[in-house]
């Protein structure tokens, strides 16, 4: 053991894998075979060869079945495998034998009920996730990363009011562990939004590298743009740059696609990889080889968009692998991240007063700051009554993530319901718990929950199709409508916002500005609702509205890719010469 640990020290793990075996061989009957087992099974694990570590942890439990640490280590090799359902059960197993022996040991007990926990919420059974988590709390309340999960879980179930004491957590321990996505979901206070990035850089993103030089080009020689992403497949981020990337010009531009996406087979997949000059796959490498690949490939502009969103790898930017380093699309907020210099904006979602709340300054594009795809497909036409909806009554809708709504705008909501007698609101149910609250909160609302419809996910196509049908778009605040709101204009149908201080909750305010309908934007919750109402009991003013959309929206700037292309380009250009 003390040679594969120096092995290992030496990083030749391989060959610290042949010493245990070799020595497993000819000592069967070692007392220590039990903890030979199980380092075998952790190297194997590194290495990525999970089914052989699979095979020598079970050998560890079959010599000691109270082998907890190697019981739980099984069980992430059986998920590794795609049997997350068989590993969750793997855990439960665990903490009941843990009662069973009366142990004490919290590192175990955490680890399961943590793991649990986590992997129900991949499988989205949301009230279990949530259910272990408190358990979790209970057993140590000072753990972050479980009360990051336990704030935004509660937000997938619009479990309302998300944030409430538990344990011996306080709700301002649940804030300050809230992360920087589900924050913007929460508050609309730029400086609470700046926080929450800061606290997750603090903890798991590496300090900046100095700044790359500028590369020294030959003359004629084009800038080289790096796209960064895990999220180049049937994905937001996807959907709306796959143009961006076809349309740069390839005179002035090299364009790269730095991509850890799933290989989702989609067509939307294929277009976007043959949009690139180059793709290059980096979900094999480690953060720092990917940053070492991305500088061997003299990139003048690396354009991050993924944020600090899920399957981020911030630590590649840390390491300056880039000159200028600008975020785009992932998240629409401050990253607060050094390494990252600039974000892509616009007058209208990022006003000045905004600036002292960003690391990142303003990279301004004229019109619109997003990008959009002009040949996203739509489906056939659909009819209200195929889609479950009164002909006869004035449908609103929200099509928004269920983690965007809040309890006072989905309160607003229902009061906007209540003084529009003949109409009914459209929503999507991500998952049954989200249902039930609502249709709880529209009871203690005073409104019958037979007004609100839930429509099930649909395909891509179909959901376009869909988007028809409503008379108007009800956004979400804080957390604005992104992509959504682009395909629901697309589509001509008008959706009404509330813009405030941050950049999320000014996203639609930017798309109706561009498109040319800032009549469609409020700048309170007071005005959101008497204009919902207003728009809901006249229809044909809002008729006029999609009239206009019908007829104007492709000429719109919002809709001017083209042009949008070449803004952000000047905007490369102005960047790279300065």
């Amino acid at each position: 053991m003390a040679q594969a640990d120096a092995l290992q020290q030496q990083k030749l793990v391989d060959q610290a894998i042949t010493l245990y075996q070799q020595w497993l061989l000819t000592h069967d009957a070692d007392p220590l075979r039990l903890v030979a087992w199980f380092n075998l099974g952790v190297l194997l694990s590194d290495k990525q060869r999970i089914a052989e570590a699979q095979a020598a942890y079970e050998q560890a439990i079959q010599l000691n079945p109270d082998f907890f640490q190697a019981r739980l280590n099984l069980a992430h090799t059986l998920e590794n495998q795609g049997q997350r359902q068989e590993a969750i059960k793997r855990w439960q197993q665990v903490l009941t034998d843990l009662e069973k022996t009366g142990s004490s040991d919290q590192a175990i007990q955490l680890h399961a009920l943590n793991n649990t926990a986590r992997a129900l919420e991949l499988e989205h059974r949301f009230d279990e996730a949530e259910a272990y988590m408190l358990r979790s709390l209970q057993v140590d309340p000072t753990q972050s990363p479980v009360l990051q999960h336990y704030v935004h879980v509660r937000q997938k179930q619009c479990a309302w009011p998300v944030y409430r004491p538990v344990a011996d957590v306080t709700v301002n321990q649940q804030l300050l562990a809230t992360s920087a996505l589900a924050m913007q979901a929460a508050y609309d206070d730029p400086a609470v939004q700046l926080l929450a990035a800061r606290e997750f850089v603090h903890a798991k993103v590496q300090a900046a590298a100095p700044r790359r030089p500028p590369r020294q080009r030959a003359p004629g020689e084009r800038i080289r743009v790096g796209y960064l992403s895990g999220d180049l497949c049937m994905h937001a981020v996807g959907l709306l740059t796959v143009e961006l990337f076809e349309l740069h010009d390839r005179q002035q531009f090299e364009v790269f696609g730095f991509c850890w996406s799933r290989d989702d087979g989609s067509p939307l997949r294929e277009r976007i990889i043959r949009a690139f000059d180059h793709h290059i796959r980096i979900g094999h490498l480690d953060d720092n080889a990917a940053a070492q690949l991305i500088a061997a490939c003299g990139i003048d502009i690396l354009v991050d968009l993924q944020g600090l969103t899920s399957g981020a790898r911030p630590n590649i930017l840390a390491q300056r692998p880039a000159p200028v380093q600008i975020s785009y699309l992932g998240l629409p907020a401050t990253c607060g991240m050094p390494a990252i210099d600039y974000i892509l904006a616009d007058a209208f979602v990022f006003p000045p007063e905004l600036e002292p709340f960003m690391t990142e300054k303003p990279l301004r594009i004229p019109h619109c700051y997003q990008v959009s795809d002009r040949q996203r497909s739509v489906g056939p036409a659909l009819t209200r009554a195929s889609c479950g909806l009164p002909e006869d009554k004035f449908v609103f809708t929200s099509f928004n993530n269920n983690y965007k709504f809040t309890q006072e705008m989905f309160s607003t909501w229902m009061r906007i319901l209540d003084q529009v007698p003949d109409s009914v609101l459209w929503l999507l149910a991500d998952n049954p718990w989200a249902e039930a609250n609502m249709k709880k909160q529209a009871q203690a609302c005073g409104v019958d929950t037979a007004r609100l419809v839930f429509a099930a996910r649909a395909t891509p196509t179909e959901y376009m199709a869909r988007l028809q049908l409503p008379d108007l778009f009800l956004d979400t605040f804080p957390y604005n409508a992104g992509t959504t709101a682009n395909d629901i204009l697309w589509m001509g149908t008008p959706i009404l916002t509330y813009s405030g201080k941050s950049y999320i909750s000014r996203m639609c305010g930017s798309l109706l500005t561009a498109v040319g309908l800032p009549d469609l934007i409020t700048y309170s919750l007071a005005d959101y609702e008497e204009k919902a109402v207003q728009l809901g009991i006249n229809p044909r003013r809002l008729a006029s509205y999609r009239r206009y959309l019908n007829e104007f929206r492709q000429q719109s700037d919002l809709f001017d890719i083209p042009q949008l292309v070449k803004d952000i380009e000047q905007a490369f250009l102005f960047k790279v010469q300065s």
